[in-house]
């Protein structure tokens, strides 16, 4: 029963993903060529990044132990994805006075 549920919510994680990044596309194509950036927000709240990836961005979304955020937008893709930088520095700090 359980393999039933999770090949459930996996295939709902699909279609939410799959969702989000077909209206990212379509917003794009929605605007004129010349003013797209392929960067932004669906519906003002959830961030996507079209652009092709580049190391310093991967980078900068997964070690940035400055930035106040736990979570952060994707360099590439739908989404957020983990600061494991300002976890590291927010784990760093415990246990010291």
């Amino acid at each position: 029963m359980d393999d039933r549920r999770d090949a459930r919510l996996r295939n709902a994680s699909l279609a939410v993903v799959a969702g989000l990044l077909g209206a990212a596309i379509a917003k794009e194509r929605r605007t004129p060529r010349e003013h797209r950036q392929w960067v932004g927000k669906i519906a003002g709240v959830v961030p996507y990044d079209l652009r092709p990836p580049t190391f310093e961005r991967v980078w900068g979304a997964i070690w940035s132990p400055d930035d106040e955020r736990i979570l952060v937008p994707h360099p590439f893709g739908v989404g957020w994805t983990v600061n494991i930088g300002r976890i590291v520095r927010i784990a760093g700090g415990l246990g010291h006075k």
